[in-house]
Order: C-alpha cells, then structure tokens, then sequence
C-alpha cells in the first residue's frame, strides 16, 4: 500500500479489508494548543527542514497524523492518553510541558505607579525650597508630589543674599547664615527619611534652575511665593527662564497664617493701618494645614544629578568663628521647630493665662513668642497654621477667631487670643509687603504702620 503525500488531500487513500482489521482504530481529537512559530524561536530547531525529509518509515503507522505544511505558519499538536507501544518509538522529548501548554504564564507589565489617582502625571518637577524649609504643611511640595513620577527638590544658596549691602552692611549675617545651613541641612534629612534628596546649588535661580530642568527634563517647577521686593524680582525672572524652557511654573501661597485668597478684599484695597485690617479679616477661617507627605518621590534618573554640598560659612564669604547673640546658639530646622513648639505648648498647658483687669498677659505670652519661635517661622522651618493647629489642640480655654471681646482679647482666655493677635500682626506685615511691591508704581517708601517688628 502506497501513502498519500498530497498535502492538500482530503480523501484516505485506499484500504484493504485487511489492513482495516490490523490498523488501530483513529482516536480523533481537538488540538490543545496552537503555537506560533514566529514568537517560539527556541523551538523552531525541533522542526528543521532535515525534519521535513524523514520517511514514514522512521514513523509509527500514527505518524501520518503530524502534519507539517509547506509554508509553516502554525503547529497543530494532536496529544493522545495514553500512546500505544508503536508510538513509543518517537523518543525526541518535547521542550514544552503540558502545563505550560493548558494554563500559559501572563506577560507581567510592570509601569510607574499614577500619583495622583487618574490625573495625567508629570514626568518630573522641581520644587524649589525658598523661606519654606519645612515638610509640614508644605502646599507645594504636596502638590509637585501627587503630579509626578519623580521631584527634583532644589535649594539655591543665592550670591546675592550674601556679601556687603551698597551701604556696607552684611546683606545676611554669620548667626543668620549659620542658622539657615542648619535648617537646610534638616530639610535634607528629612526628604532622605522619605525616599528623596535636597540639590543644593549656589547660583542665580533664574540660571541654575532652567540647567536643572534641561538636565533632567523636568515639565514644571513649584514653589511658594514670597513678599519682598528682591524675591518677587527673582520670582519674575524663573518665570521669564522657565517660559524660555517651555517649563511650568506653578506658585503657592503659605507663609501667613491666613491665606491671600480668602482675604476679603484685594491687595491693592487693603488698609495700610492694623486695626483696619483686623475688623476685616476677624471673620476669615483659617485653612487646615497639610498634611506631611510619608514617601517623596525620588530624584529623577534622567540626567544623573548630584544633590551637591551645603556650603560652609566661609564658602560664602562670611567668618566661620562668628559669635551668636544669644547666650545659647539657635538651632535650625523644621526638626528642632517643632520640638520648640512642643515645649511651648507644654509650657501654655501648664500655665494657663487667666488675664487680669487691666488686660496684662503673664510672661509666656506676648514678647517671649517672639524668641521662643519667631526665627523658625521666618525660614518657614514651622508653619504660623501648623502653629495655631497645636497650640488649639493643647489650649485649656476655647479660642475663637471669628468673635472677640473686649478690643479681640478677653480676659478669660487671653493667652491664646494674644497668640492670634501676634500672628495676625505678622500676616498684616508681610500682606503689607506684598501690597508695595505688587503695586505697578515704584513705592518711594514703606508706610510707617508696617515698620513695627513682630513675629515675622
């Protein structure tokens, strides 16, 4: 009897009556699996073209059912339980398991995890570190870190806020200088905890920052706005730097313990005395703070940036050997702010103030808020909400900053209303401020009303 080779046949050849009572019966069944040549390279070697030239003869009488076309495009493998001795024959072990064949592994795509819920994510931002050297209650940084994939958090160490004033003073003092390394280096620490760094530069923002951006591809820069007439000039000019770039930038509001926005006039509409500015701003809420973010994203890979060293004094031009005013030096950052606070707290629960007919607060109140808080709050180590928060939280008597009594400060719970009162001073200063240099004419001079010190 002579096979049929036609490939294409679909008629049995011919079959005696003996040869149909000798043959085993055909067991028909489904394919299994149908695998693709083209994603199986490993295997192709098993079904070469030698393959192709073997005889029926090397075959048991089943090995007419292995079909292998002429233009190979897929495998049919027809699988029977249990093979007959003949088939025993075809000893070229298969590099596939069945397992593999019935259940195949899943291709695990593995991508950045989306920050921010659904929202379309950048692929990296900076945030820029200025008087806001905190983690807490940081609006911009919350913000960079649930829009992007990776931050880059600068600090720059300005030339220009360093060195001799046009009238020969030191535009930052050793002590002042002193301080702030310490609080930039805690800033540090602390986004390291978090999974992050601090870059730290000395240079011009409106020129390292497009050279960090460029670097590593950054799509925005976030950062919080200050008041003064240098920091707003300096703000104008990353922004100018940045459109160049065609990078974002995106400004916050939160050095005051009221935010601009829910201020019930404009800027340019607001009383240049205190007490104007206290009857319209004695009904405003004060906003919840944010909170610390747990995990900071980390730096981008792009670009391969080094975080850099935080100078010393004397890299900036100033004595190393200079002496603090104080008896017991200042210690900055966020780290030791917020243990001050602790203690002040403390402190506020322990003696509560009961106030006195002629409205005298007693000596933890007042005056000694400013030097017991007043440096941290300046470098934005400890935010003025985050402040009112806590000291709520441990007060003994109810405060409220929507009424007052008796000129704002009532006796019964004077200690905590002259808190608000120092802080509201502070916000009228730097709104004040902001005002004069906002203003599109020069400013020949401050009003006198917003000369007064403070808690600042």
């Amino acid at each position: 009897m002579e096979a049929n080779n036609h490939p294409s046949s679909s008629l049995p050849s011919p079959q005696t009556q003996e040869d149909q009572q000798t043959q085993p019966p055909t067991t028909t069944s489904l394919p299994l699996a149908t695998i693709s040549l083209s994603v199986l390279p490993s295997y192709v070697s098993l079904f070469s073209s030698s393959t192709t030239s073997l005889k029926s003869s090397s075959f048991s009488p089943f090995s007419s059912h292995l079909k292998i076309p002429s233009q190979i495009s897929s495998l049919s493998l027809s699988l029977f339980s249990p093979p007959s001795k003949p088939h025993s024959k075809l000893s070229t072990p298969s590099k596939i398991s069945n397992s593999l064949l019935l259940s195949p592994s899943p291709i695990i795509i593995r991508r950045p995890a989306d920050p921010s819920a659904g929202a379309a994510a950048r692929r990296c931002s900076i945030v820029w570190f200025r008087s806001d050297l905190r983690l807490h209650d940081h609006e911009a940084l919350s913000a960079a870190n649930a829009d992007s994939l990776s931050l880059l958090p600068v600090f720059l160490f300005d030339p220009r806020d360093f060195g001799r004033s046009p009238a020969g003073f030191d535009r930052t003092g050793p002590c002042r200088a002193r301080f702030l390394v310490d609080s930039v280096s805690d800033l540090r620490a602390g986004l390291r905890r978090r999974g992050s760094d601090l870059v730290v530069r000395v240079g011009r923002p409106e020129v390292v920052l497009p050279e960090l951006a460029r670097a590593a591809g950054a799509d925005a820069v976030y950062a919080h706005r200050e008041v003064s007439h240098d920091e707003a000039r300096a703000e104008e000019r990353v922004a100018e730097a940045m459109e160049a770039e065609g990078v974002e930038v995106k400004y916050f509001w939160g050095s005051t313990l009221h935010h601009v926005d829910d201020l019930p006039f404009d800027l340019e509409h607001m009383p240049t005395n205190y007490g104007g500015f206290r009857e319209k701003v004695k009904g405003v809420s004060v906003r919840k703070t944010i909170e610390t973010p747990e995990e900071v994203r980390g730096l981008p890979s792009r670009g391969d940036i080094e975080p850099g060293e935080i100078p010393s004094l004397q890299d900036l031009g100033l004595n190393q050997d200079g002496k603090s005013v104080t008896s017991v030096p200042l210690v900055g950052g966020e780290t030791e702010a917020l243990e001050r606070l602790k203690k002040f707290a403390a402190e506020c629960h322990a003696q509560p103030n009961d106030g006195n007919k002629d409205n005298t607060r007693d000596n933890i109140y007042g005056a000694n808020v400013s030097c017991k808080i007043s440096p941290w709050l300046a470098t934005g180590c400890l935010s003025p909400r985050f402040m009112f928060e806590e000291l709520k939280k441990t007060a003994t008597r109810a405060i409220s900053a929507t009424s007052s009594r008796r000129n704002g400060v009532d006796p019964a719970d004077g200690g905590m209303n002259w808190l608000m009162f120092e802080l509201m001073w502070r916000d009228f200063f730097r709104f004040i401020t902001k005002k004069c240099n906002s203003s599109k004419k020069k400013v020949e001079g401050v009003p006198a009303t917003a000369c007064a010190g403070a808690v600042v």
